[in-house]
């Protein structure tokens, strides 16, 4: 997928570079206009090449058209928005052809966190004035993002002490029962009102069912609208004691990806896309903050300010439904196009 972008982007007419990340994950690319020496703080575009979908998903979910919906897996999330963006940068090729020179970063591990390109993420947002993030257009009128919620996750580890479960049982001090009180707590630390929301995904504990269980682990999801309630739930969450004794807590909490706040230069950067879009035919509306996360969370926290959900029309993303609307393509394309070139 690498190979094929780099090729496109060439024959455009653009520099493209291509960096390891490692052996765990893919590589970088990076594709721009800028002129040599330009170092002016200029636009960041942001996709990623990865998708949830493993391989062999084109035997369940073929691409093809059907009526105005081009099928696919990851068409919608995010192939649709990257192939718009490219192509519009692809006609503006020539440096000087955009009032700032934009950066073209498509990183290989969104869907798993970006942990790999997060570092590389950060140090190309050091250096723009905008970003711009090709995340799929809300289902709901292909609305744009301004504000996502921060991700976290917990991982937490109890120790007990294994007894044999009918000879033994007093001398047991079961992982799994201190994990029931955990769980507890650490679903109330969820608040609606606050926008606050902690989820136990998974957990895994025990050996056999003639044994007292002495360790168990969970998989902990939080979510978070500011900084705030992020350092807040981290608090909590790193306070965590044990209810039952002779047990032991091993508490490891981060905050993947920070919020993506809507500050008063996103709201005016939306302002002035809404007027390109609507040159371009549409109407670019703004959706409420979304609990999910995408690299526009890495970019706003530095205090760029940052507009997500800016790809393709459809539905079904993370589905074998997946799909991008045909006949919303070309207005997208020219709205990319005027963004791209007059944003200053």
């Amino acid at each position: 997928m690498v190979a094929i972008v780099e090729q496109h982007a060439k024959a455009a007419g653009l520099s493209a570079q291509v960096s390891s990340l490692g052996e765990t994950t893919g590589p970088l690319l990076h594709i721009s206009n800028r002129a040599a020496g330009d170092s002016r703080a200029g636009i960041l575009f942001l996709g990623h090449l990865d998708t949830v979908h493993p391989f062999g998903t084109l035997e369940q979910n073929a691409c093809r058209i059907e009526g105005d919906r081009l099928y696919g897996p990851g068409c919608y999330d995010m192939k649709g928005g990257i192939y718009l963006a490219l192509t519009a940068l692809g006609q503006l090729a020539a440096p000087g052809s955009t009032a700032l020179p934009v950066d073209f970063l498509l990183v290989p591990d969104e869907e798993t966190g970006s942990h790999q390109s997060r570092a590389a993420i950060e140090r190309y947002a050091a250096q723009a004035r905008y970003a711009l993030v090709g995340e799929p257009a809300r289902a709901d009128a292909g609305k744009c993002v301004t504000a996502r919620k921060g991700t976290g996750m917990l991982r937490l580890k109890v120790q007990g002490r294994p007894a044999h479960a009918g000879v033994d049982h007093a001398r047991g001090r079961s992982a799994i029962r201190e994990m029931a009180h955990q769980v507890l707590a650490l679903e109330a630390m969820t608040d609606y009102a606050r926008g606050v929301t902690v989820s136990v995904g998974t957990i895994k504990g025990g050996t056999v069912t003639n044994t007292v269980p002495s360790q168990c682990q969970a998989m902990v999801d939080f979510r978070v609208p500011d900084m705030e309630a992020a350092d807040d739930i981290v608090a909590r969450m790193r306070a965590l004691r044990p209810v039952g004794p002779d047990v032991t807590l091993d508490i490891d909490v981060e905050l993947n990806r920070p919020p993506m706040v809507r500050t008063p230069a996103v709201a005016a950067l939306l302002a002035r896309a809404q007027g390109w879009a609507a040159e371009a035919g549409f109407a670019l509306e703004e959706a409420p903050m979304t609990g999910g996360g995408s690299d526009a969370n890495f970019t706003a926290a530095l205090g760029v300010p940052t507009l997500d959900g800016l790809g393709a029309d459809g539905d079904g993303a993370h589905t074998l439904n997946e799909y991008i609307l045909v006949s919303t393509l070309a207005r997208r394309l020219a709205f990319w196009h005027l963004l791209l070139k007059n944003l200053d």
